[in-house]
Formats: structure tokens, sequence, C-alpha cells
């Protein structure tokens, strides 16, 4: 087949024998967001539910605290708060985030840890490659707005955003004195939500390098460097 507008010598077949399971010495590595400061923050108590299921599948969890996180722009990255989310993102190699809608919206709290994890280089993001399960609480009825937003910036951020997602409605209602969440559906779907994720995880971890490989981006590397090799002058 004559594909006269490809640069054939960068094309790459796909193969099974590259995307074989690594042998990776660690356990799954999940790192989870919240988007809210309150004392009693039901988008923190439905992640530590989501993080207690993750352990026991045997995976290793990690929660940012927001409360701290300076605005974008109105800090330097050098902020600890700013630092510890840069320094658990480089860890992770999966996330879950929940938020609580406000406005129909995600909160501001949420939204502001995603916007201060930046781009590593050019269009390459940091998050991509790695897997991400959506959540989120609301004050009254059920709504899907946030997890759908939210859905849209993972795949911005080039993440691989599982299927299933979680919506607890009256979230005030889901939880015990004790701060654990009732058995219900809404936990339930919770349960496939973070079972879910942890396959997809076991399944690209170690693989995002190969996942991420793309022609356009091999295609303006290549170029660039036929440029620097063969510049005339120097």
């Amino acid at each position: 087949m004559i594909l006269p507008n490809i640069h054939i010598e960068q094309i790459e077949k796909p193969s099974f024998d590259k995307v074989q399971a690594k042998n990776l010495t660690h356990p799954p590595r999940f790192l989870l967001l919240y988007g809210s400061n309150r004392e009693k923050s039901y988008s923190r108590l439905t992640v530590q539910e989501a993080g207690r299921i993750l352990e026991y599948l045997g995976g290793e969890v990690k929660i940012f605290h927001p409360k701290g996180l300076p605005l974008p722009e109105n800090a330097e990255n050098t902020h600890p708060k700013v630092k510890e989310l840069y320094e658990l993102l480089a860890w992770s190699e999966s996330m879950v985030w929940c938020s609580p809608e406000r406005h129909g919206s995600m909160s501001s709290i949420f939204k502001a840890q995603i916007d201060w994890i930046p781009l590593a280089a050019g269009a390459i993001r940091n998050t991509q490659g790695k897997t991400l399960a959506l959540m989120q609480v609301c004050g009254g009825s059920q709504s899907f707005n946030t997890v759908n937003q939210m859905r849209i910036l993972g795949r911005w951020m080039r993440m691989i955003t599982i299927p299933n997602q979680s919506s607890v409605p009256k979230a005030f209602l889901e939880f015990d004195e004790q701060d654990r969440m009732k058995p219900s559906p809404y936990y339930n779907r919770i349960v496939d939500v973070m079972e879910e994720l942890y396959k997809f995880t076991l399944l690209t971890r170690g693989q995002s390098d190969y996942l991420t490989n793309r022609y356009s981006e091999r295609i303006e590397s290549a170029e660039e460097l036929s440029k620097r090799v063969n510049q005339k002058e120097i």
C-alpha cells in the first residue's frame, strides 16, 4: 500500500511483543484528589472509602489534601504544597478524582489542583498514560455534570480515563457517625469503579512510553533532529 503523505520510516506497527506485562517490583500506585476544604468534606470521605478498596485490592494509596494550596499563579512552584502535589504526581501510576458539584460544576478547590499540574515539556503532559477514575458527590439530587467535565479534563491531559464512574447524591445521608459510607447501591458503584480502575492499571502500568509514543511527535522530533545535524553553519 502506498501512503505518499506519511513518513514511512516513522511508522511503528503495533505488536503484542511490545506490550507484555512489565516485571514491576511494587504494587500499583494510586493518587487520590478531592475538592473541598470543609471539616466535614464528603468528597474527602468518598476518596477515603475508595482508597480503602484500592488498598484491599493490593494497591499503594496516597491522598493529597488541598488545604493550604495557593491559587495557580499566586505562588511559585516551589511552594511546599505545590511541591507535595508534584512529588505525588510523579510517584503515581493512576489517579482518582472526586469533586463536589458546585453551581453545576467541579469546585474551584478541585480545579486549582488540576491547574497546578504542569506541562512537562511542550505538548507532552506528565499525566499522559496514567489511568484515571472519576467520582462526584452531590448535595442534592444525582447529577453527572462534574464527572462529565472531569472526563474532558482527563482526555485533555492524555489520561486513560476508565468508562465507569460514580456520582453520589445527597452525600450527607450516605455516611454514618464514624464517617464510613453506608451499604448502598452508591457504595457498590464505587467498588465497581475501583475494581475497574485497578484492572486497567494492571493492564497499562509500565506501558506509558509505548502507549503514548505518537507518530506526529516522532516526525516532529525527526525533522528537528535533521535540521540540527544538517546545519551549514555552527
